[in-house]
C-alpha cells in the first residue's frame, strides 16, 4: 500500500445496520438496470465483514449467469481480493498480494474504475481501509476506453451466484460516472487514529445507488433492498430473512462510530481458532462442533457485564455438550480448553473446570440458553428460556482478571451445533438489568486510544549524512508523533547489527541486541532524539556500523519513556529511571553491588512482563532477559537461540514487583554498570505471553485485544538446533497480511533471509500461519511480546 489517508473524519457518523448474507441460504440481491449508463467510469464502496473464509462474490454484472461474460469484485479461495472482467477471454484482472482472512472486524473496500485514463495503472484502483493497494500478484489492466459489464442493462448482483459470500455488508455505495477515492466515503478519525465511515455527500449518476439496509420492515426491494440515494434503484432480496429467529439477517453489527448506541463490531464465533473438529457458517453465528470440537468467540473480556444467547440446533451427546465461558489460551487442545470453563450441560449439570455436578433443568434443541457473565463480581448465571438456573461463582474456575470467551464444546463422539446471538439480532429475552450485548462499543475505553503516541515503526532510506546536515527521521503516523526515549534501528537490505540507543545513556551510546559487546560511544550514529523522531549522522563508523548508509533501507522502532531520568530509591540499588507509566515502559540504569537478592527500582507502578538488561561496561556479556511466561526462576538470551534455562543466578528466583526487579549473582546482572529496558502490559496497547505450537499451517490464534503494530516471537522450550531465532515483524514493513518480512533480534541478517509466511496480524490478535520450528513446532512453547497499532475496540480488519 502507499500513501496516507486524509485526517479528521466525521466523528459523529455511525453506520446504522448491516445485512447478513448466509452462503448456506444462497443469499443475494439482484437488479437489472432499465438502461445502460457509464460502463467505463464507476466506483463501488462497501464495508465488509467476513464470515466463512474462501470464495465470496461481492458485486458484479453478467450477461449469462457468470459463465463467460462478466465483471466482478470478489474474494478468491486464497482470500485475495480480485477485480476481474471476462468477455469470452479475460480483459482485466487485478489480484491483491495481501490476503483478507480477518473475520473479527470490518474492512472498507473501494474499487474505482476509469478505463478512459491514458495510463493503464490508473484505470482501476483498489483501496482498503482508506489506503491504495499497489502490491498485486496479478496486474492485467483494461485497454483504454473498455466498456465493462457493470452499468450495462444486464443482471447485477450484490453477492453472486457463482460463489456466495458469507458475512456482512454495510453502507454500500455505487457511483455511476465517477472514479472516486476513499475520501468520499471515509476519513481518519482524530480521536482513534483509525479509518472511519463518513456519509457520502456527492451525486450518484443514473444507475447509482446507496444501500444502508435500515428498513427491515420486510424483505422486499422497497424495504431491505431499498436504494436510499434518491434514484429509486432498488434491489430485490433473495433468501434474506427479517423474521425473528436464528435466520434473522438484519443486523446491528456495524463499524463502530461515535455515539453508536448498540451499534458496533459484534462478537461472532471465531473460525480461525483451531480446537478439534469444528466448522462455522451463517456469518460465523453457527458453530458445528464435530466429534471433540470446540469454538470461541471473537471478543474476549476480563471486566464488565455481558449477556448472550445460544440455541442448540443439533444436540449431540447430552453429557458432552458444553455452553458457557472458557479461559482460552493460544494453542489449547480440546482437553485443555474444557478444563478451564464454567459451563451448562444438556443433562442439567454444570461443569466447572473438569468437574460436573448437579445444577438445573435439562435442555434440548427447542430451548434458548441465556448466559449472563458478571466479571465485576465474578459470577455467571445460566437461563433456560428466561428461567434462571442459579448463580455460579467464576472464581471457582479461574482467578479474577482472567480473559474469558463465550464458547461451546463437544467432548463426545457425536457432532453438535449451536447458534449464537451476542445481540446483533434481537434477543429472545430481555437481558438482566445492567448486562450488555457483546460488541466493541461496549468494551471499556482504551487506556491508550492512540498507540502511535507511544510506539512507532518507521521506515527510512539512508543518505550517508549529506553536507547539508544530519538526516532527521519523523515517526508521525496520521498526524501523531512523539519524542522517543528508546530507538532500535535495523538495516533491512543488508546484513548489519541492530543498534539500540536511549535517552538515559545518551544518544552517543549504542548497544547491539545481536552482540555481547559493551556499550560503544559513537557520535556519528543517532545524533539527537527529536520531538517527532530522531536524527542521524553518517552511521557508517564504529565497530558495528549501519544506521544511515547511503541508499540502505532501514526500520527504526521507537518507544516513549519519561524523558529525563530521575533517581529511584525503591530498591536496595539506587537506579536512574525514565518511566512512562501510562504506556508501561521504562529505561533503567544502575550499578550492581554483587549481592544476591539485590533489588532495582523500575518506576512503572506495575510489575514488568519483559526485562531486557545489558552490561554496559565490558564485552562478552549476554542479554539475559526476563519474560513473564518463564517467571523469576528462568532466563533467556536475547542475543542467542538458546532455550530458556533455570538458574537462581538470573533473578534470584523472584518475580518482579510493581516497584522493583530482583537480581541474582550473575555478572550479567549485578557487578557492573547496566541498562535495563522494562515493559509492563497495558490492555489494548501491549501484551506479553506464550502459546503452544501445533505444527500446522493452520497455527494457533493468539488473542491480544488489539491489532498489532510490532511483534517478536521466540521458542523458549528448545533452541531448535540453533535455528530458534527471535523473529520480528511489524505493520510498517508488511502493510497487509501475511507478515513475512522478518528480522531477527539475535542476528545481523538482512530482511528476508530464511523468511517464511510467519503470521497474520488481525484486528484482535495474531494467527500463526506456518509449520516452522521457529514459530510453530507441535508441543513447543513460544514467548511473544507485541505492541498495538490500534486497540480492538477501534480496530478494522486486516
Amino acid at each position: 500500500m502507499i500513501g496516507n489517508p486524509l485526517l479528521l473524519g466525521d466523528e459523529g457518523y455511525q453506520i446504522q445496520r448491516s445485512l447478513r448474507f448466509r452462503s448456506s441460504a444462497s443469499a443475494y440481491l439482484n437488479r437489472t438496470p432499465a438502461s445502460a449508463s457509464n460502463r467505463r467510469t464507476w466506483t463501488w464502496s462497501g464495508w465488509v465483514k467476513r464470515g466463512a473464509l474462501g470464495v465470496g462474490y461481492l458485486f458484479g454484472a453478467t450477461t449469462d449467469s457468470w459463465s463467460v461474460n462478466w465483471t466482478l469484485i470478489y474474494l478468491s479461495s486464497a482470500n485475495a481480493l480480485i477485480v476481474q472482467d471476462y468477455a469470452t477471454t479475460e480483459r482485466f484482472n487485478l489480484t491483491t498480494t495481501m490476503v483478507f482472512r480477518d473475520p473479527s472486524a470490518w474492512y472498507h473496500l473501494v474499487v474505482a474504475v476509469d478505463t478512459t485514463q491514458a495510463t493503464a495503472s490508473n484505470r482501476i484502483k483498489i483501496y482498503v481501509n482508506g489506503v491504495q493497494v499497489t502490491a498485486l500478484n496479478t496486474a492485467v489492466y483494461p485497454t483504454q476506453n473498455l466498456d465493462t459489464f457493470v452499468d450495462n442493462n444486464v443482471a447485477h448482483q450484490v453477492n453472486g451466484t457463482g460463489g456466495y459470500f458469507d458475512g456482512y455488508m454495510a453502507e454500500v455505495n455505487f457511483i455511476d460516472g465517477q472514479a472516486l477515492t476513499p475520501s468520499s466515503f471515509g476519513a481518519i478519525n482524530a480521536t482513534t487514529g483509525v479509518w472511519s465511515a463518513t456519509k457520502y455527500a456527492g451525486t450518484y449518476g443514473t444507475n447509482g445507488f446507496y444501500l444502508n439496509f435500515t428498513d427491515n420492515s420486510a424483505a422486499t426491494a422497497t424495504t431491505i433492498g431499498k436504494d436510499f440515494s434518491g434514484n429509486g434503484n432498488n434491489w430485490t432480496p433473495n433468501n434474506i430473512s427479517v423474521t425473528a429467529g436464528v435466520t434473522y439477517d438484519s443486523m446491528l453489527d456495524a463499524p463502530l462510530g461515535a455515539g453508536g448506541g448498540e451499534r458496533g463490531n459484534y462478537a461472532t464465533w471465531n473460525p480461525i481458532v483451531s480446537i478439534g473438529n469444528s466448522t462455522f457458517s451463517n456469518g460465523n453465528l453457527t458453530a458445528t462442533n464435530g466429534t471433540s470440537g470446540a469454538s470461541t468467540c471473537t471478543v474476549h473480556v476480563y471486566f464488565g457485564k455481558y449477556y448472550a444467547e445460544f440455541s442448540p440446533s443439533v444436540l449431540g451427546s447430552t453429557n458432552a455438550r458444553l455452553i458457557g465461558i472458557f479461559a482460552y489460551s493460544a494453542g489449547d487442545s480440546l482437553a485443555q480448553y474444557i478444563a478451564k470453563c464454567v459451563a451448562y450441560q444438556p443433562d442439567g449439570t454444570k461443569r466447572i473446570n473438569s468437574t460436573s455436578s448437579s445444577y438445573g433443568a435439562s435442555y434440548t434443541t427447542a430451548d434458548v440458553i441465556g448466559v449472563s457473565l458478571d466479571l465485576d463480581n465474578n459470577t455467571i448465571e445460566f437461563f433456560k428460556n428466561n428461567t434462571s438456573q442459579g448463580v455460579i461463582n467464576t472464581t471457582l474456575s479461574q482467578p479474577a482478571g482472567t480473559l474469558w470467551t463465550f464458547g461451546s464444546a463437544q467432548g463426545g463422539a457425536v457432532s453438535s451445533s449451536v447458534v449464537a446471538n451476542f445481540g446483533q439480532r434481537p434477543f429472545s429475552y430481555t437481558p438482566p438489568t445492567g448486562f450488555k450485548a457483546l460488541h466493541t462499543g461496549n468494551l471499556g475505553a482504551p487506556v491508550i486510544a492512540l498507540p502511535a503516541q507511544n510506539m512507532a515503526a518507521t521506515l527510512y532510506t539512508g543518505n550517508g549524512y549529506p553536507t547539508a546536515g544530519t538526516q532527521s527521521i519523523a515517526n508521525a503516523v496520521n498526524g501523531v508523533s512523539f519524542q522517543p526515549d528508546f530507538v532500535w534501528i535495523k538495516r533491512r537490505d543488508a546484513a548489519a547489527s541492530h543498534t539500540l540507543t536511549d535517552s538515559v545513556r545518551g544518544v552517543n551510546s549504542q548497544l547491539f541486541s545481536n552482540q555481547t559487546a559493551a556499550q560503544e560511544t559513537n557520535t556519528d550514529a543517532v545524533t539527537a532524539l527529536n520531538s517527532n523522531g530522531f536524527s542521524l549522522g553518517t552511521g557508517t563508523s564504529g565497530t558495528y556500523p549501519s544506521v544511515n548508509n547511503n541508499g540502505g533501507t532501514y526500520v527504526g522502532w521507537q518507544w516513549k519513556a519519561g524523558g529525563t531520568a530521575v533517581s529511584n530509591t525503591a530498591g536496595s540499588i539506587t537506579s536512574s529511571v525514565s518511566a512512562n507509566t501510562t504506556a508501561g515502559f521504562s529505561v533503567v540504569t544502575y550499578t550492581g553491588n554483587g549481592t544476591a537478592g539485590a533489588t532495582v527500582g523500575h518506576g512503572l507502578g506495575a510489575a514488568p512482563s519483559l526485562i531486557l538488561p545489558k552490561v554496559r561496561s565490558r564485552s562478552g556479556d549476554n542479554w539475559h532477559s526476563y519474560h513473564v511466561s518463564l517467571g523469576g526462576t528462568q532466563g533467556i538470551l536475547l542475543n542467542a537461540t538458546n532455550a530458556a534455562s533455570t538458574d537462581s543466578g538470573f533473578w534470584n528466583n523472584t518475580n518482579p514487583s510493581s516497584t522493583v526487579f530482583t537480581v541474582g549473582t550473575y555478572n550479567t546482572f549485578n557487578t557492573q554498570t547496566y541498562v535495563a529496558y522494562c515493559f509492563a502490559p497495558v490492555a489494548g496497547y501491549s501484551a506479553f505471553g506464550s502459546y503452544t505450537g501445533n505444527g500446522s499451517a493452520d497455527g494457533p490464534f493468539v488473542y491480544l485485544g488489539f491489532r498489532p503494530r510490532w511483534l517478536m516471537i521466540k521458542c523458549s522450550s528448545t533452541d531448535g538446533g540453533g535455528t530458534s531465532q527471535w523473529m520480528m515483524v511489524d505493520s510498517a514493513r508488511n502493510t497487509g497480511n501475511v507478515e513475512n518480512n522478518i528480522l531477527k533480534a539475535d542476528l545481523a541478517d538482512a530482511e528476508g533471509v530464511g523468511s517464511l509466511d510467519m503470521c497474520d496480524f488481525l484486528s484482535n490478535g495474531l494467527k500463526i500461519r506456518n509449520t516452522s520450528g521457529r514459530t510453530n513446532t507441535s508441543g513447543a512453547t513460544y514467548i511473544y511480546m507485541a505492541f498495538a497499532e490500534s486497540p480492538f475496540k477501534n480496530s478494522l480488519a486486516r
